[in-house]
């Protein structure tokens, strides 16, 4: 696989990012709403309550908010998104180590045209029709070095053009899912330049074995006499190899391996719902008991009757103290 500056990014895909981000700011929102009027660590300046709710919503990844969080609500919201930050952090290390570390084939060559344009050596399987159809294609004969068996062709490979090697080789898909099935790890199908009708069978005109052939193939094809004839002669030497027909490349792309929204949506779900009934309760109790000319007013004034004043609380403080804009308001009014 090829590392770039923005490898750390590969692991997720861009929704699942921009997904993240949002509950990210969601649950930072939330927070901030239910504990503004109980919490003096969310209030002061708007400035520093705008920045206070990034703040704690992004200190959640590292599980070390500094402000605290005091009511049920809240408390609940963020003991359920601390197990979904969770899940993501550890799902996203294990997927960025499994770019990093496991091996990705990336070819040289991505099509004939290039080999011939580079004057490239090629391989192709001796006494093969492919000598004709490279030939005719622009390859060279001086290009062209025969093999004979899957062991020739890797050996050809390995050595390389500049060696007496080859850069690539051509041939037909039996032999092709033999040599793959035994070199999976090295080499890949990059592309079939060649389209054939394949093999056939040729009789005289009238000749009494063309129904008999014909039906024999035909038996044979629609039987499962032909899958076991299959597997027994195109066996995988190396048994991790997947079949090259239909699965051409064993080592999955990149893209393949992405984490998507998909894999968590059932977790986006539920901190979805918790911040709605979170957002939704407090929102009940406050319009049931504020009125309604003066709601912003209030939102930005203590809560005189909440439980929490009833509860012993620490002297000390997580965060400085800063004084809310109505304080600010206040003292301003006092110095005229």
């Amino acid at each position: 696989m090829k590392r770039d500056s923005i490898s750390f990014l590969k692991p997720l895909t861009w929704k699942l990012w921009m997904t993240s981000f949002f509950f990210f700011f969601l649950i930072g929102f939330t927070v901030w709403f239910v504990e503004h009027r109980i919490n003096p660590d969310f209030r002061g300046p708007a400035k520093y309550q705008a920045s206070t709710i990034f703040w704690f919503a992004f200190s959640t990844m590292v599980f070390a908010p500094r402000e605290r969080v005091l009511s049920f609500g809240a408390r609940l919201l963020v003991i359920t998104w601390y197990f979904i930050v969770l899940v993501l952090t550890q799902s996203y290390t294990a997927s960025l180590a499994s770019l990093l570390t496991t091996r990705q084939l990336d070819p040289t060559i991505t099509s004939m045209r290039s080999l011939i344009e580079k004057g490239e050596r090629v391989g192709y399987t001796r006494t093969s029709f492919i000598f004709g159809k490279l030939t005719e294609a622009g390859f060279p004969r001086s290009s062209l070095i025969p093999f004979d068996t899957a062991d020739d062709c890797d050996e050809l490979m390995r050595k390389g053009p500049e060696n007496g090697g080859v850069s690539a080789a051509f041939m037909e898909v039996p032999y092709m899912r033999l040599f793959l099935g035994q070199y999976c790890k090295a080499y890949q199908v990059v592309e079939e330049p060649f389209s054939v009708d394949g093999f056939g069978f040729v009789f005289p005109i009238g000749s009494p074995l063309v129904a008999d052939v014909s039906r024999a193939i035909l038996k044979v094809a629609e039987s499962t006499k032909g899958r076991d004839l299959e597997q027994a002669l195109f066996k995988n030497k190396d048994e991790s190899c997947p079949d090259p027909v239909t699965n051409p490349d064993p080592n999955p792309s990149t893209k393949s391996r992405q984490l998507g929204v998909d894999s968590f949506w059932v977790l986006f779900l539920i901190a979805f719902a918790m911040c709605v009934f979170t957002l939704g309760k407090f929102s009940f109790f406050f319009f049931k008991t504020s009125q309604v000319n003066n709601l912003w007013q209030e939102f930005n004034q203590p809560d005189r009757d909440s439980y929490l004043n009833r509860v012993e609380k620490c002297s000390c403080s997580s965060t400085p103290h800063v004084p809310d804009n109505n304080t600010q308001e206040v003292n301003q009014a006092n110095n005229q």
